[in-house]
């Protein structure tokens, strides 16, 4: 079992394909990375036209570091033969942002529904270890907003505590983009403010609010 940390989770570093065959069917496997649904749908189209001779493109895609973004498709297979058992595999190795789309060569051999489930799984299984594997954080978007008069101890802060700007706008005011792991937000929010205040941390609460400093926090995204 790998160990992440809580905003970490398995991710393909980049495509991948393999091939299965039985009793004269052939059937191929495509991994792609992707991050929403219609990439995923994108994929099995694209699949469909390198394909055109296969009557059947099944396929199943996981997204996200939950459990409850997903789908598998059977695509005119015998319901629960395909899309599931690749789904299987997928959740087998514990990776996600993915999908992976089985195009199916009739060989001329009916396989029968545990031939089939074997086949799919079989053919995502290869995929899944023919393909590089990487890690995406989960990370809180934050936006700091103050004036000039505050730019020294801001700029002291972050680099006190190793903090590196996603984006910068030194105009009328300063603003300044951090992209925090989302399970170290509110702490590293805590020790910026008191940094900047000049308070020892254990004065600080979550609460708390630096005259000048204007902290806007936006949903978490994956990086």
């Amino acid at each position: 079992m790998e160990n992440f940390l809580p905003d970490q989770y398995s991710v393909p570093a980049g495509p991948a394909e393999s091939e299965f065959r039985d009793r004269g069917s052939k059937f191929v496997a495509a991994l792609r990375p992707v991050s929403t649904e219609a990439e995923a749908l994108e994929v099995q189209q694209e699949q469909q036209r390198a394909h055109p001779k296969c009557n059947h493109h099944c396929y199943a895609y996981r997204l996200g570091r939950g459990t409850d973004r997903w789908r598998a498709n059977d695509d005119g297979e015998p319901s629960g033969t395909a899309g599931k058992p690749i789904l299987g595999q997928i959740d087998k190795f514990g990776i996600s942002d993915v999908v992976i789309v089985v195009s199916r060569y009739f060989g001329g051999t009916k396989l029968g529904t545990s031939g089939l489930i074997n086949a799919y799984r079989e053919a995502a299984r290869l995929a899944l270890e023919a393909a590089p594997r990487g890690l995406r954080t989960v990370t809180t978007t934050v936006t700091l907003e103050f004036g000039y008069a505050l730019m020294t101890p801001v700029m002291s802060a972050l680099s006190q505590l190793n903090l590196e700007m996603a984006d910068q706008d030194f105009s009328e005011r300063a603003r300044v983009t951090l992209e925090l792991p989302e399970s170290e937000t509110q702490s590293t929010l805590r020790a910026l403010k008191a940094s900047v205040a000049g308070m020892y941390l254990e004065t600080v609460d979550d609460e708390f609010e630096v005259e000048g400093l204007k902290v806007s926090v936006n949903p978490t995204n994956p990086r």
